[in-house]
């Protein structure tokens, strides 16, 4: 019997400090979560990478009309997918070397459900087609034919994507076909989109064509979840964009939302994932790369290799540029 009672108060000792262990991991997980009040809710914010004047005023104003953080990514990003003088989404955008327009894109919404599309062609909005994705099938990526069937079949429009501009300036690449990554354009190779609606949940996407005259089939970081886009509730989200490949080896854009986590703010986290790309690419000079990120209470960030990226924030009617840190000083 006082054997009994012994592996009795000894089992029920064993429940109770694990109970304890629980309660204490339970605790510190809530203290290093970033926790916003209704009192304290910030007021919608969108951001997106790039000097995309028009597509994050047109996110910002759909925010004020209580749009969803999704839809209103979704819809600031449409307007560059149109737009054919920008050469790097959607339609207009710079073919790869065999003179194929091919679409990459992601979305990513507060609940944690996300869609994908990767070398799509004839679609221009694929930003819209990502989320088709994520809300009418029971998977996450769509690729190539696949994906451009399914467009069809959510009635999407086929349409060239490939201007008569961007195929001249195709011929004429074609004459040495030497691929060199620029490092600082205005128009670089991606546009990232971030928001956090009126209810205070946060969504975002990233649609890009790509490097210019890259391989076909090449896929870089835009429409990889957790590379290119990352996006928790609870904490924040970060997208990036610059060389795909090296963001893709850092997978970025989960790392700066964890840093967050922690209790890093935007800004510290972004410079945090920059300075893991410089350190595991000795070539870093060579390539741009950066990173926007928001979290939770309404604060924003944003961090790159070289100087010259920039990114907007619109919150509150006004539609700023902010210039963002960099890496290389000299």
């Amino acid at each position: 019997m006082k054997r009994r009672k012994f592996l009795k108060n000894a089992s029920l000792t064993t429940v109770a400090l694990s109970s304890a262990i629980s309660l204490l991991a339970c605790a510190e997980e809530e203290t290093n979560t970033p926790q916003i009040s209704a009192t304290t809710k910030p007021a919608p914010i969108a951001i997106c990478t790039w000097g995309f004047v028009n597509a994050n005023a047109e996110a910002g104003k759909a925010l004020e009309n209580n749009t969803t953080a999704l839809d209103a990514a979704i819809k600031g990003v449409s307007t560059e997918e149109k737009d054919i003088k920008n050469t790097t989404v959607g339609k207009g955008a710079t073919p790869n070397r065999d003179g194929q327009v091919t679409l990459d894109a992601c979305v990513m919404d507060s609940n944690g459900d996300c869609g994908s599309v990767m070398c799509v062609e004839n679609i221009v909005h694929v930003s819209a087609l990502a989320k088709k994705v994520m809300t009418e099938t029971p998977h996450v990526i769509l690729v190539g034919k696949g994906a451009e069937a399914f467009a069809y079949k959510q009635g999407f429009k086929k349409e060239n994507l490939l201007t008569q501009d961007r195929k001249k300036a195709w011929q004429e690449w074609k004459k040495t076909s030497k691929y060199q990554p620029i490092i600082n354009i205005e128009n670089h190779d991606t546009i990232g989109l971030l928001t956090l609606d009126s209810k205070g949940d946060i969504a975002g996407t990233c649609t890009t064509s790509g490097l210019a005259y890259k391989m076909n089939g090449r896929v870089g970081d835009s429409p990889v979840i957790g590379s290119g886009l990352f996006v928790d509730n609870q904490v924040g989200a970060a997208v990036a964009t610059g060389m795909g490949e090296a963001i893709l080896k850092s997978v970025g854009c989960f790392l700066i939302v964890e840093l967050m986590r922690q209790g890093k703010t935007p800004q510290q986290a972004c410079q945090e994932a920059i300075n893991r790309i410089v350190s595991k690419n000795s070539n870093y000079k060579d390539f741009q790369a950066a990173f926007i990120a928001v979290n939770k209470a309404g604060e924003t960030g944003a961090f790159c290799i070289h100087k010259g990226f920039a990114y907007m924030k619109y919150q509150n009617g006004k539609n700023n540029r902010i210039e963002a840190e960099y890496y290389v000083k000299t």
